[in-house]
């Protein structure tokens, strides 16, 4: 795709892969515009885009954002739905440890962030004879996520929406493609040398994240996996299922034997 004049407009981009991507479109030409709850303004100057302070779980501030950058860098070509929040499953490490308050803005946040940037990008899309929708999910949406049974379910649902959304608008003109890393290099995994569970098969770093995204757009793929090793766990979990599980909890148990709790 030649994004030289393109407009890209991300969610969660004022750091750790939103910021990546903004700087991976607009190395390729692209006008950027980048929204987040802090550091966005910032981050955009060194873009020559926009930055807003939006908070996704308000769909009024995903309109204006939207509104904005198509007054001031034209219509928006591809949307990345990246903000995403982790919450664990502290302080019992059981799966449903984690309080109600942990449950709905995990939803509010990982799933309906997305549901409510599609409502207010897609129609605008659609008179323009289509785009590209992006959603950062998790490879914890394809497998599982230890010690965060609310991120886990809630980035499971946004990789069926993510599903949902091209096959309903696909022959329209959407391309959507859907983000899976595990364990990526930024504040989510905090401090950790490792990254815990989700740092199996290694830690990736951001620009990493979107470059297989763009290479995912290119190629019309729907998952954009970070990690190669994802894509075998899913076929293992869905062909082999009793046994995927016997081994996650054999993980959980070396994870807390190592670490006193498993993220």
């Amino acid at each position: 795709m030649d994004y030289q004049g393109k407009v890209v407009a991300i969610t969660g981009a004022g750091r750790g892969i939103g910021l990546a991507m903004a700087e991976a479109f607009h190395a390729k030409g692209a006008k950027v515009a980048l929204a987040d709850l802090s550091g966005a303004e910032e981050a955009a100057k060194a873009l020559g885009g926009i930055g807003m302070t939006v908070d996704v779980t308000n769909e009024a501030e995903i309109g204006a954002f939207l509104d904005r950058t198509e007054r001031e860098l034209g219509p928006v070509d591809v949307f990345v739905s990246n903000a995403g929040i982790l919450r664990t499953d502290e302080p019992s490490w059981d799966a449903m440890g984690a309080d109600d308050k942990a449950w709905q803005d995990s939803f509010e946040v990982n799933v309906m962030g997305a549901v409510r940037s599609s409502r207010q990008v897609w129609p605008r899309m659609k008179q323009r004879g289509g785009g590209v929708f992006v959603i950062v999910a998790s490879a914890a949406g394809l497998l599982a996520q230890i010690g965060a049974a609310s991120y886990t379910a809630t980035k499971h649902a946004a990789v069926s929406f993510a599903e949902s959304l091209l096959i309903a608008h696909g022959d329209e003109g959407l391309q959507v493609v859907c983000v899976c890393p595990q364990a990526v290099r930024t504040d989510m995994i905090g401090g950790s040398e490792d990254g815990g569970i989700a740092g199996a098969d290694g830690i990736v770093e951001p620009s990493d994240v979107a470059a297989e995204t763009l290479a995912a757009i290119a190629e019309k793929r729907f998952l954009a996996l970070p990690h190669d090793t994802v894509a075998g766990y899913e076929l293992a979990r869905a062909s082999q299922r009793d046994r995927w599980l016997g081994g996650m909890r054999k993980f959980r148990r070396m994870m807390v034997e190592k670490r006193g709790r498993p993220v």
